[in-house]
């Protein structure tokens, strides 16, 4: 893999494993707050930082699995294909992925530029949303990064499906 795949593929790392402290937070913290409750002593603002780890895990991980190619793949139909097809196929998909994925991005570099700028925060704890649609932007624009390896990948021969 090129220079540039391995740093794709270091960056998605990092923030998976990002994504994996979020989750340990996001178990940890739904566990004590349901003991706590039993002992009607909940921990204040558990649901609003059970939602934005959720939404760390679930943003954060997404470059890592489209590494690794870890989405769901269903490939019957295009498997009776030749070879040159299938790789105009992929290519074609991962193209539509990269755009999709570049629009999220940015809106939600734009969403949170607009949260930041109105001061919009949490209801109970006063937390800012926008770093959590900035983080999560930055995750698109990596796995729009991860497309264009596959798609090197693809025209290189080196794509095993």
């Amino acid at each position: 893999m090129n220079g540039f795949g391995k740093t794709v593929t270091q960056i998605s790392r990092f923030l998976n494993g990002i994504a994996g402290i979020s989750l340990i937070f996001l178990m940890s913290l739904t566990i004590i707050d349901v003991i706590l409750r039993g002992f009607n002593k909940p921990i204040l603002g558990a649901y609003e930082m059970v939602a934005f780890a959720g939404a760390v895990v679930i943003g954060f991980s997404m470059p890592q699995t489209a590494t690794l190619r870890g989405h769901i793949y269903v490939d019957f139909l295009i498997a009776r294909f030749s070879r040159k097809v299938r790789n105009l196929f992929n290519i074609t998909t991962r193209l539509l992925v990269f755009l999709l994925l570049f629009l999220i991005g940015w809106n939600l570099f734009k969403f949170g530029w607009d949260l930041q700028r109105s001061g919009e925060v949490s209801l109970t704890l006063q937390m800012p949303f926008y770093p959590v649609a900035y983080g999560i932007g930055i995750c698109c624009f990596i796995q729009c990064l991860a497309m264009v390896c596959d798609i090197i990948k693809i025209q290189g021969g080196t794509f095993d499906e």
